[in-house]
């Protein structure tokens, strides 16, 4: 199984992250941020309502069509929306976002590895995992871990710069400032929409 990963990982062509930075962070962000990612238990999402689950019904079969070409076994696709889903609503962020995020990061590419070193589905930096997590850095190319730590993070740059998405994007991408990136994340949300 380790040499599979290590042999697609050869072969997989780099991701085009930017270089998220270590940010000072105080006690009670970084306490927030690791029992963020802590809870291991797979998504059971939950509904208030029969409108609310047919939504999200509709939701998955429509994003399963759309990921098909990208996400060809329809097991690991669904697999894979529903913990986008959980995962981004669990952080209090449209699942769109976090999907057109997903396609600038990596392109739908549980593998992927930047030039920086960012890794797996958002791109997510090792760096991650000492300030929050246990250390597990090749815990960042599990589905769950990896966009549970993505999402708790994106998150956490919207609270810093007070809503502001645009420069939480850049700040999530290690480009502040720049418009390439942010542009790049919200017209690919808007596939999603």
């Amino acid at each position: 199984m380790l040499a599979g990963c290590a042999v697609a990982l050869a072969l997989a062509s780099p991701a085009h992250a930017g270089n998220q930075k270590e940010e000072a962070l105080a006690d009670s962000v970084r306490l927030a941020l690791a029992n963020a990612i802590k809870d291991a238990s797979p998504p059971q999402p939950t509904f208030r309502s029969d409108t609310e689950r047919q939504r999200y019904q509709g939701w998955l079969a429509q994003a399963s069509a759309r990921l098909q070409r990208k996400l060809p076994d329809a097991q690991t696709r669904n697999e894979f929306l529903a913990t986008v889903w959980y995962e981004a609503r669990r952080a209090g962020l449209e699942p769109g976002m976090v999907l057109g995020l997903i396609q600038v990061e990596s392109a739908y590419r549980k593998y992927a590895v930047s030039m920086v070193g960012a890794r797996g589905y958002m791109q997510v930096m090792p760096f991650w995992t000492n300030v929050i997590g246990d250390r597990n850095r090749s815990a960042l190319f599990n589905m769950q871990t990896n966009l549970r730590y993505g999402c708790a993070i994106l998150r956490m740059y919207i609270d810093m710069e007070a809503g502001n998405l645009y420069l939480a994007l850049g700040r999530y991408n290690g480009s502040r400032g720049r418009p390439e990136y942010p542009n790049a994340v919200l017209s690919a949300w808007n596939n999603w929409k």
